[in-house]
């Protein structure tokens, strides 16, 4: 039994049999999808789950050579590229002090960030639709979307931040500040290099929720300023009979997000270790 143990690791043959399941529900439809987009719409008829045969590759550079889908692609990384950098700055600001600092209500400020991890954006869309396009003046624009999707990933910013700022080691800003260092410095020159592990971590899920968010975009936005999941609904409801075309322009959405979630796993698991240790 031990040699047993040992050749599967500590988890045993029922852990990775239920992760293998657990990948094949997770790839599956992505597989199927992928294929699909290689496939004409008559092979999909005659055999839903079979292979391409032949390969047929004028579904995807249809939509590669769709200038809407480089709008929407634009669109999508713009706003994106907005809601990671105000999250994380935003974020990083508000856990440091949270974390390093000792000061009166400094428990009940964390739990409010805490809270509003239990709010979904959907639960203030109404009041936000008015905000963004009455009061601010920024519907049908790429900041009125940016914005409160920032908002609310700061929750889960601050709750992940702050643990891993917590853990850095005190004799840090005691040198710094014998050296002459400010807080502003030590928190620009040592807290945030060190953080950088846990920045990459709410970064990346900043950047994957913001380019798969589906119902702000379509209530705030209008004509070319649409994002990219907004022209895969578009698409389909266009091209509703073309099925193939529909699988290659869902497929090719879906790539920025994964390839960059994928090369920034590592780091991702090293910040939610470093989070969860401190």
């Amino acid at each position: 039994m031990a040699r047993r143990a040992t050749a599967y690791g500590r988890g045993g043959p029922f852990v990775y049999l239920v992760a293998l399941l657990v990948v094949a529900v997770t790839l599956g439809p992505v597989l199927y999808g992928a294929l699909g987009g290689f496939r004409t719409n008559a092979q999909l008829a005659r055999d839903p789950a079979g292979l391409p045969d032949p390969w047929v590759f004028s579904n995807y550079t249809n939509v590669l050579s769709n200038s809407a889908f480089w709008q929407y692609t634009l669109n999508s990384t713009a706003i994106a590229v907005i809601t990671t950098a105000v999250a994380v700055l935003a974020g990083v600001m508000a856990a440091y002090p949270l974390a390093r600092y000792q000061f009166k209500f400094r428990e009940p400020v964390f739990l409010v960030f805490v809270i509003g991890l239990l709010f979904p954006a959907a639960v203030a869309i109404i009041p936000l639709f008015i905000l963004v396009t009455q009061d601010l003046q920024l519907g049908d624009t790429w900041w009125g979307v940016a914005l409160p999707q920032a908002a609310f990933a700061l929750p889960v910013t601050v709750v992940i931040l702050r643990p891993f700022l917590a853990a850095l080691p005190k004799e840090l800003e005691e040198a710094a500040m014998l050296d002459g260092a400010t807080r502003v410095g030590i928190f620009w020159r040592i807290a945030l290099p060190l953080s950088m592990p846990a920045l990459v971590t709410v970064g990346v899920l900043a950047f994957v929720t913001s380019w798969n968010a589906y119902l702000l975009p379509l209530l705030l936005l209008r004509g070319d300023t649409r994002t990219l999941p907004l022209g895969v609904a578009d698409f389909s409801t266009q091209y509703s009979a073309d099925t193939a075309g529909v699988l290659a322009f869902t497929t090719i959405a879906m790539i920025p997000a994964l390839v960059l979630f994928l090369a920034m796993q590592r780091h991702i698991v090293s910040g939610l270790q470093g989070a969860v240790k401190g």
